[in-house]
């Protein structure tokens, strides 16, 4: 397989932090970069979650935006939670998740 390069530009002192995490990992930063790369193209998905703490700018909530939501976390939540819980089990995980509750507590 032929190899290309990747250059990237970053703050001094996170290059050394990374380079020293990822030896601690027992590998170089381009491998890490490389797991990283065939982790977002084999998923189609960056690995973790990209937030903003505070809205930049205030953004106008429309319809159309809205349902666009809705359908993605329906199909979202079809892809991964569990079919056939009851009601009952489902309003159990509500509960867990609100209040903090391990499970066999």
């Amino acid at each position: 397989m032929a190899q290309a390069t990747f250059s990237v530009q970053m703050d001094e002192t996170l290059k050394k932090q990374f380079d020293t995490l990822c030896s601690d990992f027992g590998m170089t930063a381009a491998t890490a970069i490389n797991v990283f790369a065939k982790t977002v193209v084999r998923e189609r998905r960056i690995p973790f979650e990209i937030a903003s703490p505070e809205p930049t700018a205030v953004q106008e909530i429309t319809r159309e935006g809205a349902l666009r939501a809705f359908y993605m976390l329906r199909e979202q939540a079809r892809e991964n939670f569990p079919q056939g819980m009851s009601l009952e089990e489902i309003n159990e995980e509500i509960r867990k998740t609100r209040y903090g509750v391990e499970d066999g507590e």
